[in-house]
């Protein structure tokens, strides 16, 4: 399988990183810049080690590289974290960097697009922006995990998101035990 990571400067770069690390099969990641001192400072991670974690990697300003094209195909395009700025531009057809093009291309060629905000409270612009994403095609999995598996730390909050979003393409995992197992 194929996918795009694709890392926005929201809080909640432990999302992404976690993802990186979990998903089987070949991986491309584009991290904003704004991610990239995200990483650093809520992770302790720098950028090249998150790099390591993928077969791929593009800057956000490349829209030259292959996975701005439709004619290369990926099983699915998870943006985790992603801000509401983000959100905002894809849902309004704006791709006017790599993360925005990528989105773009998946909802048009109809690819899986798993769009993991980050955000609390929510306006009536961020609303409408993630239901337009919701019709165009897009999953909207907010960064919201359950309590049911009873979680012992915050790993295990991350690995319930995570976990959500693997079951979204079909990836077994052990990251969280689901309700009444």
């Amino acid at each position: 399988m194929r996918f795009v990571v694709c890392i926005s400067g929201a809080s909640g770069s432990a999302y992404g990183l976690r993802l990186l690390k979990e998903l089987p099969g070949e991986k491309t990641l584009v991290m904003s810049s704004a991610a990239k001192g995200i990483m650093e400072h809520e992770c302790g991670v720098s950028y090249e080690e998150v790099r390591s974690l993928a077969d791929h990697c593009y800057e956000d300003h490349d829209l030259n590289a292959p996975v701005a094209s439709g004619s290369n195909p990926v099983d699915a395009v998870f943006i985790i974290p992603c801000s509401m700025s983000t959100v905002a531009k894809v849902a309004n057809g704006i791709a006017d960097n790599l993360i925005t093009r990528i989105a773009s291309v998946a909802l048009k060629e109809r690819r899986r697009l798993i769009v993991v905000p980050r955000e609390t409270p929510k306006s009536e612009f961020m609303l409408e922006n993630e239901l337009r994403l919701a019709r165009a095609g897009a999953v909207i999995l907010d960064a919201s995990p359950a309590f049911y598996h009873q979680p012992e730390g915050i790993d295990d909050v991350i690995g319930f998101i995570v976990g959500r979003a693997l079951d979204l393409v079909g990836v077994e995992h052990g990251l969280y035990r689901r309700w009444r197992e």
